[in-house]
């Protein structure tokens, strides 16, 4: 449903949030490591999570990343947003571009409605819940 760059950053985002905080910072090799990610797209994911204020690095021998209290309580449609697909479950479910409510493709209705539900997943399920409900970090690899 998303593009690589996003199921790895839910996927590092997850994984800082159940391992990191702000006495215990995460190395980008760790992470990487962690969700099966090269380590050169892990930075660059990382960098965008940064800049958009989902998780926080400290540079230096003692640096690394984590994520606070208060982006924990963020809904995952913020890592989806930030990962500039926002947009994903507007679009046609058979990539048709004219595909509208005045012209719907065969499955335009059907999926109208798991489109909504997704979305209402998203916004509801917060970064910590999600990380709590993870059973094991076998789950985050791929």
């Amino acid at each position: 449903m998303f593009s690589k760059k996003t199921e790895y950053a839910l996927r590092a985002t997850i994984y800082i949030a159940k391992h990191s905080s702000e006495e215990k910072k995460l190395s980008i090799v760790d992470i990487s490591k962690a969700i099966n990610s090269p380590q050169s797209f892990t930075a660059k994911i990382l960098q965008v999570l940064t800049k958009k204020k989902l998780i926080h690095s400290l540079p230096g021998p003692n640096g690394g990343f984590y994520i606070t209290e208060p982006t924990l309580q963020a809904p995952i449609s913020c890592i989806i947003d930030a990962m500039g697909e926002n947009e994903a479950l507007d679009k046609c479910v058979l990539g048709l571009k004219k595909c509208s409510s005045a012209n719907p493709c065969p499955l335009h209705e059907q999926y109208k409605k798991v489109k909504f539900q997704l979305k209402e997943i998203f916004e509801e399920k917060s970064i910590s819940k999600l990380a709590k409900e993870l059973k094991n970090n076998k789950s985050l690899q791929y």
